[in-house]
């Protein structure tokens, strides 16, 4: 139960807002309006379901195979 208390902490969801509003603002800047407007839409949810949010970062990770969201190449 302790990874419930966890997830349903003010600051897990708090951090998973502001971490899935940076996602969209990373869509916006990139031109990927409906990424964005789905992002902004999840990040309202995430407040309520935090889990929702986490997973919907795991997903992008594994869409994006693994690249992090700056554009620099090394």
């Amino acid at each position: 139960m302790v990874l419930k208390k966890l997830l349903g902490s003010t600051a897990t969801r708090s951090l998973t807002v502001l971490s899935v509003l940076s996602e969209a603002k990373t869509a916006f800047s990139r031109g990927k309006r409906t990424r964005g407007i789905l992002l902004l839409g999840l990040a309202a949810l995430a407040w309520k379901w935090a889990i929702l949010g986490l997973a919907a970062q795991g997903v992008l990770k594994l869409v994006r195979g693994g690249r992090s969201g700056s554009s620099s190449t090394p």
